[in-house]
């Protein structure tokens, strides 16, 4: 007699069917205005205009208009996987719809693919990487911070029902993470989110395949300038491009079809280069700026003149906003993953 193994956690009984307890619902009421909630046996949703029973939700399909105690009417969809990202617990900023589609297309992450992460903050980059890999992918992530990653695992396995089969994720830093998980060569695209990502040009050069894709947000122009200049120097990669993306939504009544008068502008710059086959030499820029027309550190990179590398490239220095010990605690209490023990 044999018996069928159970199908492993990728999202897609979570993602179909009648409502079920613990599934995550997202509530537009009347003005447009979205509320994300976790369906609970007996749970209440309440605004200051009356409460809706979670009961009226499970066992009922997707796509119905509930009505709370004051006869307000919602509509009740399962939140798509932007709409997740962005109500989801966090830590870290994450990345924003945007940007992932675009990592996911302009990186060509491809079902499949042997994938590196590092940074992963919250996880909603991670989420969509996974996604594209599928479950014969692989995916590593790498994260710095214990309290990150920890938020993120929480993030990632309540999406998807569980621990993904194609995710793994480890804890350092990516220079002395990456050389113990993967072969020289053997790293199908690389994707970094952090704060320096040029510290981490020869250990990713080491372990992308030749065509391989390195891909990197970063969030300022001295460091979209510092990054592409090291890989330049670097010489084991191809002439890196840049680009951001900016999202302009339409207002849509009627006749009056205009622009919104909010947009979601700069988040981030996304760089791209490709590795080069060992021994190979990349061809000569026509162009390059004078000696002189930037200031430059010690290494030779873009800088304020006379400062340390280390008194440059600092989470205050690039406008990060650092995230409060309470906000981490109330996001991994929400995400449920304990701290752990001293």
């Amino acid at each position: 007699m044999t018996h069928e193994q159970p199908p492993t956690p990728t999202g897609a009984p979570q993602r179909r069917g009648p409502f079920r307890e613990g599934d995550r619902v997202q509530l537009t009421d009347p003005r447009g205005r979205l509320h994300t909630v976790t369906l609970q046996v007996g749970g209440e949703f309440h605004t200051h205009r009356g409460f809706l029973r979670h009961d009226e939700l499970i066992g009922g399909p997707e796509g119905v208009v509930v009505r709370n105690t004051s006869g307000i009417e919602y509509l009740a969809l399962r939140p798509l996987l932007a709409d997740h990202v962005l109500s989801m617990p966090r830590g870290a900023a994450v990345v924003y719809p945007k940007d992932a589609g675009q990592i996911v297309t302009m990186g060509d992450i491809y079902p499949g693919a042997r994938v590196v992460e590092a940074g992963v903050g919250s996880g909603a980059l991670t989420l969509s990487l996974l996604r594209a890999v599928g479950d014969n992918g692989s995916l590593h992530s790498i994260e710095r911070r214990e309290d990150f990653a920890a938020i993120a695992r929480g993030n990632v396995e309540g999406f998807f029902g569980g621990p993904h089969p194609a995710w793994e994720l480890s804890l350092g830093d990516l220079s002395d993470v990456l050389p113990t998980v993967a072969e020289p060569g053997s790293v199908d695209r690389v994707v970094l989110d952090m704060l320096a990502p040029w510290e981490n040009l020869a250990a990713v050069a080491d372990a992308l395949a030749p065509g391989g894709v390195l891909l990197a947000y970063v969030a300022t122009t001295t460091q979209l300038s510092r990054l592409a200049e090291d890989i330049r120097t670097d010489g084991r990669y191809t002439e890196p491009e840049a680009w951001e993306s900016m999202v302009r939504g339409w207002h849509l009544e009627g006749l009056a079809v205009r622009p919104q008068h909010r947009m979601i502008g700069h988040t981030g710059f996304l760089l791209t280069t490709r590795r080069l086959a060992d021994g190979v030499e990349a061809p000569q820029r026509r162009r390059r700026p004078a000696k002189g027309a930037y200031p430059v550190t010690e290494e030779g990179a873009p800088g304020t003149g006379g400062e340390s590398d280390a008194e440059l490239w600092t989470p205050e220095a690039m406008g990060e906003r650092l995230v409060s010990d309470k906000k981490l605690r109330r996001a991994r209490r929400d995400v449920g993953q304990p701290r752990p023990q001293v």
